[in-house]
């Protein structure tokens, strides 16, 4: 039953993707962004994205205006897609993403020594890859795989072709892969704000929730710094990329409460992120489940 699910969905993603190609990008943006807005809440549990929000504000904020924007970013990211090819190009790249902290960079490549390098789902997130690999990076990134096993195939294509080449698959053999990544001198990137089914209890605005320690481990067991990437998407559609100062690790202090502190620094980085722009962050996910 759920692989004929599957199949009728992927269906109507392709057929959407056709119609992307034909309207383009700025037109296809635009359509895509306001069905999103429209259909986008019988998709996901409205619920969910209500008490996700209400958990982080409150009653100070209006939560129909994030919701808004959340799906019209989902839209705009799910058209984008279809032209991660276009980014790639220089001309149309260095008109598009606009960097801050290259410098950083810089100091990365000047040195030789691998890094991870940790975001959150803002904006169209696929991005912080594309300009890691622009800059001459090496880089492997860590991504979650499509439940769906007919759409699965070509994001994985697309993601291998113009976002980094070096895929890592979620979960147990990707944590090995990772370490050889490291050991070949690839620096790692990984979102660390979705739901986990495992990982430490921390707190995440205050509530517990189920956290990756992988960045902490690695860079504990490695002597990586951990560079924080947050990305912002503008009116115009154009992106705002900041590559942020290094988290300080202590590698004389390899251990569980090191571990655990850093985990703690990285949440609260992400928090930050989520506070600058709260329209862009999925909130879809069930952190705190």
């Amino acid at each position: 039953m759920k692989i004929i699910k599957y199949f009728f969905q992927a269906l109507f993603v392709y057929l959407f993707f056709l119609i992307i190609k034909i309207l383009g990008l700025k037109i296809s943006r635009k359509i895509f962004s306001f069905l999103f807005v429209k259909i986008g809440p019988f998709i996901k549990s409205k619920k969910i994205v209500e008490e996700n929000i209400f958990r982080v504000f409150g009653n100070q904020i209006d939560s129909n205006k994030i919701t808004k924007s959340m799906w019209s970013n989902y839209g705009k990211t799910f058209v984008e897609y279809l032209f991660l090819k276009k980014y790639r190009e220089d001309s149309f790249y260095e008109k598009q993403i606009q960097i801050s902290g290259l410098e950083i960079l810089d100091k990365i490549k000047k040195n030789g020594k691998p890094v991870i390098f940790i975001s959150g789902h803002f904006a169209n997130f696929e991005l912080m890859s594309l300009v890691l690999t622009k800059n001459q990076i090496e880089l492997a990134t860590i991504y979650r795989p499509l439940n769906n096993i007919f759409l699965n195939p070509f994001m994985e294509f697309l993601r291998k072709k113009f976002i980094c080449k070096n895929q890592i698959k979620k979960g147990l053999s990707g944590i090995r892969n990772s370490i050889e990544y490291l050991k070949n001198n690839h620096s790692i990137a990984l979102m660390v704000d979705q739901r986990l089914s495992e990982g430490e209890n921390l707190p995440f605005f205050k509530y517990k929730a189920l956290t990756t320690t992988l960045p902490a481990q690695l860079a504990l067991k490695y002597n990586c710094d951990i560079v924080p990437i947050y990305l912002k998407r503008n009116i115009d559609d154009t992106f705002n990329l900041e590559i942020c100062n290094p988290v300080k690790v202590s590698y004389m202090d390899k251990n569980e409460t090191s571990k655990i502190n850093i985990s703690l620094d990285l949440n609260k980085i992400i928090e930050n992120m989520i506070l600058k722009n709260p329209g862009q962050w999925i909130w879809t996910h069930n952190r705190w489940k």
